[in-house]
């Protein structure tokens, strides 16, 4: 069964290494987009299996997304935040928005597929 990932990063470099990384995997399939509005529009479209946000992006930054997904489509899909600020506030402070976890960045691209296999399978 493939599992389809939304990729939600303004820094396009990141987005193509995750992409590389992800798609390492077979049974993967990843889109991306580079911003919140962007991202909304997407799903739209599609239901990924899993959707993976950056934390701090201009216009609409990863919680305002967050938030804006859940005012549109609900909460069948699972979001997880990749972000720098990971200290234990604000990991808390995702997860009580409805986060189903987050990944730290910088993200070691050779374990990033056993971590986004974690939250498919245990989500």
């Amino acid at each position: 069964m493939t599992v389809s990932i939304l990729y939600v990063d303004d820094e396009p470099d990141l987005r193509e290494i995750a992409t590389i990384a992800l798609e390492l995997d077979p049974e993967i399939s990843v889109r991306t987009c580079g911003s919140g509005p962007e991202a909304l529009e997407a799903l739209a479209q599609t239901t990924p299996d899993l959707i993976l946000l950056d934390m701090m992006m201009p216009v609409m930054d990863g919680p305002m997304t967050f938030a804006e997904i859940r005012e549109r489509f609900g909460k069948k899909t699972p979001v997880v935040f990749i972000t720098a600020r990971t200290s234990p506030e604000d990991v808390e402070r995702l997860v009580s928005l409805g986060a189903h976890g987050v990944i730290p960045k910088p993200f070691d691209p050779m374990k990033l597929i056993n971590q986004v296999r974690f939250f498919v399978d245990h989500v």
